[in-house]
């Protein structure tokens, strides 16, 4: 009699096994399902960043032999070319090389640049900083004190903070504002973090903004 009631209760857990089973199959096969289609697309998906990134740097190396050969327009056109095709963060690196090689021949044009590229919400903070920095660097010479300082300001407390305050000194030293000049030196000369060649360009030019822009017979 053992015998029969453990096969029934046997059939009896098949049957439920069999309708439970049939119940939640189609949501078993489904995360499996999910599971596999999920892993191709991973896979494809970084298989095809890789490949892009790769043609990416290969177009960005060969632009930069164009302008290591001296030939600033072709490496201008190459990069501007790179950044119509490019995701946002090599599209600015391409742009910003771009703008670079213009300033050779434009420098008006290469500001108005990089002065799209300091605005641009995709770009990484990094580099809207840089291009903040190079049209500073480029505006140095015609730009008045407020311009220059609204331009360069905002870096005085970033990455690029040292190059910022050399910049807004040697233009401080060109308006004959020696003691704004010599400021700004003594602000790099006694930041034990600056890097050593800047602190000794700005001794150099602190001496010089002393003197009243002299420089005196000794320092020749």
């Amino acid at each position: 009699m053992a015998d029969i009631f453990s096969e029934v209760d046997e059939d009896v857990r098949n049957e439920k096994l069999n309708k439970t089973w049939s119940k939640y199959s189609i949501v078993v096969y489904g995360a499996a399902a999910a599971i596999v289609i999920g892993t191709a697309v991973y896979t494809y998906d970084k298989h095809r960043k890789t490949v892009a990134a790769e043609a990416a740097g290969a177009k960005f190396m060969a632009a930069q032999e164009l302008a290591r050969a001296q030939k600033p327009a072709e490496a201008e056109a190459a990069f501007e070319a790179m950044a119509k095709e490019s995701a946002p963060g090599v599209r600015a690196l391409a742009l910003l090389r771009a703008a670079q090689e213009q300033s050779l021949s434009d420098r008006a044009g290469a500001v108005k640049i990089f002065d799209s590229i300091a605005v641009d919400a995709a770009v990484p903070s990094l580099l809207q900083d840089t291009a903040r920095l190079r049209a500073g660097l480029l505006r140095a010479d015609e730009a008045d004190k407020a311009e220059l300082e609204n331009r360069l300001g905002p870096l005085l407390n970033g990455a690029f903070r040292y190059s910022a305050r050399e910049i807004l000194a040697l233009a401080a030293l060109k308006r004959g504002e020696f003691e704004e000049a010599g400021r700004l030196l003594d602000q790099l000369i006694v930041d034990p973090n600056a890097p050593a060649s800047l602190r000794q360009r700005a001794e150099a030019l602190a001496s010089l903004a002393r003197g009243g822009g002299k420089v005196s017979p000794e320092k020749k």
